[in-house]
């Protein structure tokens, strides 16, 4: 059994084949994903999406590409959404000053209001953080005591800051890129920061594992993360599995397995 912290199945890549994706994920064991929004539509698409199949829950947010402009009424939007049956979080909320499609004025007001919202409502957040190192670690520090739980989500800073966030009780999230080749500071995470800080997740459709660089990602290659990670930490597949699952039920409230 093992949980996929992070797939977009409301993505385009998906589209009607859904049903073949969750099938190929049960085939390999995966017994939760968790589906978060980008924006108010995508947000009420991971709901419908976690409605129709029991291994899927939802979180709902604004993504900082879609930061720009955004209003408190979209604001409350994503608020009245996280009231929906099987969300368990607010996500995927964030800065990314690498492509920087978001003024970045917005992105820290808009990802300011949400974590604002989380410590309201007393629910778990991911985080996007590309390129945004400072300022992702500023936000986290004023609101990691107020906050259930903060995941970075698809990791991709270095092991220092891992460490440091891991001291300020976040969790780092991992994906297909610690599998490749030139992977060296995933790789030092990976092996470095204890199991009980760790998840997996595929950023289904995006960036898929070794050996499927080049295809669509889904849910059942998280497998391979976690694969990679037992082989960094010279330990078994099953205890990367169990532990990285074991968190994420635990941050997210879930029930991993086919019947919830």
């Amino acid at each position: 059994m093992i949980i996929d912290s992070h797939a977009h199945l409301d993505d385009g890549a998906f589209s009607n084949e859904i049903d073949m994706a969750m099938a190929r994920a049960r085939a390999a064991g995966v017994g939760a994903v968790i589906n978060p929004g980008g924006d108010v539509a995508s947000s009420k698409a991971a709901v419908a999406i976690a409605a129709a199949y029991p291994e899927v829950y939802a979180l709902a947010g604004i993504h900082p590409h879609e930061a720009a402009g955004v209003a408190d009424e979209e604001i409350g939007e994503i608020a009245r959404i996280l009231s929906a049956p099987k969300v368990v979080g607010i996500g995927e909320i964030g800065l990314d000053y690498y492509r920087d499609l978001s003024p970045r004025d917005d992105q820290l007001r808009v990802f300011r209001a949400q974590m604002d919202l989380a410590r309201q409502i007393g629910l778990p957040v991911q985080i996007h953080n590309r390129d945004a190192h400072s300022d992702t670690l500023k936000v986290v520090r004023e609101y990691a005591r107020h906050i259930p739980a903060i995941v970075m989500h698809c990791y991709s800073g270095s092991a220092e800051m891992a460490r440091e966030l891991a001291k300020l009780g976040c969790y780092i999230s991992l994906a297909g890129p610690v599998t490749y080749r030139n992977a060296r500071k995933q790789a030092e995470v990976a092996g470095q920061i204890p199991l009980d800080r760790l998840l997996v997740e595929t950023d289904s459709p995006y960036l898929p594992p070794s050996p499927y660089r080049g295809q669509r990602n889904e849910p059942a290659y998280v497998v391979e993360t976690a694969r990679k990670i037992a082989e960094i930490r010279n330990t078994s597949f099953e205890e990367v599995a169990a532990a990285t699952s074991a968190n994420a039920a635990r941050i997210f409230g879930i029930s991993p397995g086919w019947a919830i």
